[in-house]
């Protein structure tokens, strides 16, 4: 009996002792201190980041995206007015550059690889272009495959993010005010313009950023300068819009612009940053509709929150918030939805996070 009481003691003081760190990338803006990508350890019990580490020097390595496998990463940097930089991720906590590419337009902003790890697509937001390459076996980039250009004689394009979803590729067109979808006839070919925009934005919306569920049912699109979420629906006849929604507290007066946009794991609940008023806005989606109900605007605890990620087991919510060189960290209650500030890390300039 005395046996087993010790063995009991010792296993809940070894649980209440117990941590497990998993790596975190950080993506950064190099006009101050930092010097290129860096890897964190995030506690995943206790909810903390340490051991901030420069893994590869770059410039402005503002956005971060992992081969399907984690074998590789990939990084927009702003040298020689843009470039896409491919790594291989090394066991000694390093990155090995493989070699970089013309991104074909300026200032990259965002980069996405599909489901087989084949291609890669950059979005430009100074050149209004979006670029495909297909991805050698060892990592590293071919050159561009395909240039789209997206301005017309009336509007300069912004393309600010991309995503490849089954053979169809959609661009977030921040300066044409559209969602555009890029479809492909069959595997091994190109890209072509499909519809140019899946549903009628709000005039000067500014989409931005988009997140998808699962069963590629609904779209949210979170929009820069309005600072609302589109909602569209997916159907057998195309895309049906379902809503506007403000990510602003109904009291906020001041201007915002809108960054970056989450579902949560299981898919119950909508995240979205608001530079300038910011804070992370939280909703409650409708299994059903797809509908939003607002439920929480709080405080990021510093200046202008750009890119955020929530934990692999949905636990916690990490905002990189540019302005004031911090990572301020949110407990998730998984119930509700709502975030609660737990704690917050320095950081130099952060604007990616990556698990």
């Amino acid at each position: 009996m005395k046996l087993n009481f010790s063995l009991l003691f010792i296993a809940f003081n070894l649980l209440l002792g117990y941590s497990q760190n998993i790596d975190m990338y950080l993506g950064t803006f190099t006009d101050g201190d930092s010097e290129g990508i860096y890897k964190l350890q995030f506690d995943t019990i206790q909810g903390t980041l340490s051991n901030t580490k420069l893994i590869a020097k770059a410039e402005s390595p503002s956005f971060l995206a992992f081969s399907p496998d984690r074998n590789f990463l990939y990084a927009t940097c702003r040298e020689s007015d843009g470039i896409i930089s491919a790594f291989k991720i090394k066991n000694d906590d390093t990155l090995e550059l493989l070699n970089s590419v013309d991104s074909h337009g300026g200032s990259p902003c965002h980069v996405a690889i599909n489901n087989l790890g084949t291609k890669l697509v950059v979005s430009n937001y100074g050149g209004g272009t979006i670029a495909l390459y297909d991805i050698n076996k060892d990592g590293s980039l071919t050159e561009a495959l395909q240039v789209f250009k997206q301005s017309t004689d009336e509007q300069a394009s912004h393309a600010h993010s991309a995503q490849f979803i089954d053979n169809n590729l959609f661009v977030a067109d921040l300066g044409r005010n559209s969602v555009f979808k890029y479809q492909q006839s069959n595997i091994g070919d190109g890209y072509k313009l499909k519809t140019e925009s899946i549903v009628n934005m709000q005039p000067k919306a500014g989409p931005r950023h988009f997140t998808v569920t699962k069963d590629h049912k609904f779209f949210y699109i979170i929009n820069e300068l309005n600072s609302t979420v589109t909602v569209a629906k997916h159907t057998n006849k195309g895309f049906k819009l379902v809503e506007h929604i403000s990510t602003l507290d109904d009291d906020f007066k001041g201007e915002s612009y809108c960054a970056d946009i989450h579902l949560s794991p299981d898919e119950q609940f909508l995240y979205g940053s608001n530079r300038g008023e910011n804070s992370i806005v939280v909703f409650k989606k409708h299994h059903a509709t797809g509908k939003l109900k607002k439920i929480q605007n709080i405080s990021v605890e510093g200046d202008w929150p750009r890119n955020f990620t929530i934990d692999p087991a949905g636990n916690f919510l990490l905002v990189g918030n540019r302005r004031t060189n911090n990572i301020s960290i949110f407990s998730i209650n998984k119930r509700t939805g709502k975030l609660k500030f737990s704690n917050s890390f320095n950081v130099p300039s952060p604007v990616c996070l990556l698990f």
